[in-house]
């Protein structure tokens, strides 16, 4: 496999660089929860400013629709970006059009400007090769390093490309090189799955069931899997579709929960009690697995050669359903980074990480989630095209 990486690119002093970021991060208002993704992105910035690039920085930031919103405005991470880089980050109000150019032009070399949230124009979405076309004015080469979005069809990851020299970042080639250390994984693998729907974990857990020695089911997820098998789930989160794969799809190596955590309310508030799985009754909600079922998923993790972990165990944001998540992560982390090969990725499961103080302790954190199961799926990339042959 070769990568068009930009550290293979020759001639960048001066050039204008669109730096294609994935920043999208936790935000309360207009405040940064978690910064991981911002500093998992230097490398690139760092790299093209020690070639005297002009680099101009696009990303996208929640989901507006295509309409203004403060709430969403990319002005705070430039904010953040500045703090971290040590260096003044410039803001465009606009990521198109005369206000951006104007921005651009008077950038000099060295220097980094950010462009507005990609996504208050419904171009971006749409993969509109107008907006593409707008967006590539501004720069003389593209730099993809926004693997979280690379199964994405959108204008600035997909039709951008008819319209620039294209390249990898730093952070996109280092996902990519993590990665693909699983296609041939050492086993023991443990495959770590929760959340709640199974659609975007189908297809992993179809190709890697034959080589996983164990598949630790938790979350909501694991309630599909109890209703398959006729257990009471009360009023717990269910998703019909993923009810029908796990009917489906009733193999040995699978392992459910055998105790879980529950209340009789449904916002995480009330009081929690441990059950045994055939215990649960219809006014109770499954909140998070229970102690015995975090020693059994434990008990297989330290048998590990390679582990892939994605979302959480239970309502992971509640103080009293986060145990769950915070003992497999633990376990996790401490086993990674010498006698096992460990990899997460998805927004709750770093958070997770970095709840336990361990994340550094991981061999690789994905900044992309669903990304992350779609490679490793084998499903198509679009963002990749061009990049990775």
């Amino acid at each position: 496999m070769k990568i068009k990486s930009i550290r293979q690119a020759k001639k960048l002093t001066g050039k204008r660089v669109i730096v294609r970021a994935d920043f999208n991060v936790p935000m309360e208002k207009t405040r940064i929860e978690d910064d991981f993704k911002i500093i998992a992105g230097l490398p690139t910035i760092r790299f093209l400013l020690r070639h005297k690039c002009k680099v101009i920085i696009a990303t996208h930031l929640g989901r507006p629709k295509g309409k203004r919103s403060k709430i969403y405005s990319t002005k705070p991470i430039a904010n953040r970006l500045s703090k971290i880089l040590g260096k003044k980050v410039k803001f465009s109000s606009d990521a198109i059009g005369f206000k951006a150019g104007t921005e651009v032009s008077k950038l000099k070399e060295g220097q980094v400007l950010m462009l507005e949230n990609l996504r208050f124009y419904k171009g971006e979405e749409k993969n509109s090769k107008r907006f593409a076309r707008e967006l590539a004015r501004l720069a003389d080469l593209y730099v993809n390093d926004a693997f979280g979005v690379c199964h994405r069809n959108h204008a600035s990851i997909v039709a951008i490309r008819r319209y620039l020299p294209v390249f990898a970042g730093v952070l996109l080639e280092d996902e990519i090189l993590h990665l693909n250390k699983l296609n041939y994984p050492e086993r023991p693998l443990i495959l770590v799955i929760g959340g709640v729907k199974i659609n975007t974990k189908i297809k992993l857990i179809k190709k890697l069931y034959k080589k996983a020695h164990r598949i630790l089911i938790g979350g909501a997820l694991a309630n599909n899997f109890f209703v398959a098998h006729k257990l009471e789930v009360g009023n717990s989160v269910i998703d019909r579709a993923s009810i029908k794969f796990a009917k489906q799809f009733k193999k040995k190596n699978v392992i459910l929960p055998i105790d879980v955590v529950v209340s009789t309310r449904k916002d995480g508030r009330g009081k929690p009690e441990v059950k045994n799985v055939y215990t649960v009754k219809k006014n109770e909600t499954i909140l998070d697995i229970g102690p015995q079922t975090i020693k059994l998923y434990n008990h297989f993790i330290k048998k590990a050669k390679t582990i892939i972990w994605n979302g959480p165990m239970g309502m992971f944001e509640a103080k009293h359903y986060k145990h769950g998540t915070l003992g497999v992560a633990r376990v996790i982390a401490a086993r990674s980074g010498g006698p096992t090969y460990g990899v997460a990725g998805g927004g709750e499961t770093v958070a997770a990480l970095n709840e336990t103080k361990m994340r550094e302790y991981v061999d690789w954190v994905s900044t992309g989630g669903g990304a992350m199961l779609a490679y490793l799926s084998g499903e198509k990339m679009p963002g990749l095209r061009g990049i990775v042959k």
